[in-house]
């Protein structure tokens, strides 16, 4: 037997290999307004902020394009039961539109399928901005996250499916000419869930009979979060500690939800998953509400027939 055969038979060493202990996760429970730079997806942000914090629970309040910057909030732990709060909440954009050009995905990702020499004028635009306010049918840009049979509509864009979104209602609360050149126009809207701004670039260019397509778009406005929560990344080798000290309290994301104060027997009503009727001058008659307990949320639901039914409940330590 071969000096190599002889070691191949030796059996196996059964002492437990020495490996560095897993870092178990931490508790943390609250939200982070992301200032989210260009070029990184909204998945990529949550990754690193939730490795960041050594969070076991992290997610988003509404996806931002990766060619879009601004506000992305990201909630942790007991927070991501405000999310549908947040993201149901107004929205507000500064965007740019190149004119002369329409792209399949109505940015500048996509491929240029039309072109004009066309351009518009301050008053041309001026003057059709009026009729996108209010509630509108828009059709969502054929790449967006909406299913199409169980698929995201921008998957089968991507397999070369050619085919149109149907148009649904949106709202649009103001939209305002900012800037303005030959070839570009800078806009601000202020809208409802559900807005696709590279349909509001579209649908202006096609109005004007000029073409457009958006090539730069921030996000200034997620809900109760404006654009002065918005916290940038801190760089490679920065020192993160800042950075993490501008975690917001859980009921951030309740901001524009009304709120009633409780004592803990209260408290303790609601964590069983009982209605708690409401009184005092100031309590909400109905429509959703949030209790708090000196300083803590407790549960939130919707008032009926002047009881709060706690339709979650926070597990947070007064």
């Amino acid at each position: 037997m071969s000096t190599t055969e002889a070691q191949d038979a030796r059996p196996a060493d059964p002492r437990p290999v020495n490996r560095p202990p897993r870092r178990s996760k931490a508790e943390v429970n609250g939200w982070l307004v992301l200032d989210k730079p260009v070029g990184m997806t909204s998945t990529h942000a949550v990754g690193r902020l939730k490795h960041m914090f050594n969070a076991k629970k992290a997610g988003h309040a509404g996806t931002l394009d990766p060619l879009a910057s601004g506000l992305l909030p990201i909630a942790f732990g007991e927070a991501t039961k405000t999310v549908p709060f947040v993201q149901d909440g107004a929205k507000s954009y500064r965007f740019r539109i190149r004119w002369g050009v329409k792209t399949d995905s109505d940015d500048t990702e996509g491929e240029v399928v039309a072109t004009s020499d066309l351009r518009p004028t301050r008053e041309q635009i001026e003057a059709l901005l009026p009729s996108f306010l209010g509630t509108i049918m828009q059709r969502p840009p054929a790449y967006s996250a909406i299913k199409v049979n169980g698929e995201r509509a921008y998957d089968r864009a991507r397999e070369g499916e050619v085919f149109e979104l149907a148009a649904r209602p949106i709202t649009i609360h103001a939209l305002d000419l900012i800037e303005c050149s030959v070839d570009e126009a800078v806009l601000e809207a202020h809208c409802g869930k559900g807005t696709y701004v590279r349909a509001i670039a579209r649908d202006l260019g096609d109005a004007l009979g000029c073409l457009g397509h958006v090539n730069a778009l921030r996000r200034t406005r997620v809900g109760p979060f404006l654009e002065a929560d918005g916290a940038v990344l801190p760089g490679e080798g920065e020192d993160p500690a800042a950075f993490t000290g501008q975690l917001r309290r859980v009921e951030a994301g309740l901001g524009e939800v009304p709120h009633v104060d409780i004592v803990r027997q209260d408290a303790a009503r609601l964590r069983r998953g009982q209605a708690l009727i409401l009184r005092g001058r100031d309590a909400p008659a109905e429509g959703m509400a949030w209790a708090n307990c000196g300083g803590t949320v407790v549960a939130f639901g919707p008032v009926e027939q002047g009881a709060l039914q706690p339709y979650r409940v926070f597990n947070l330590p007064f």
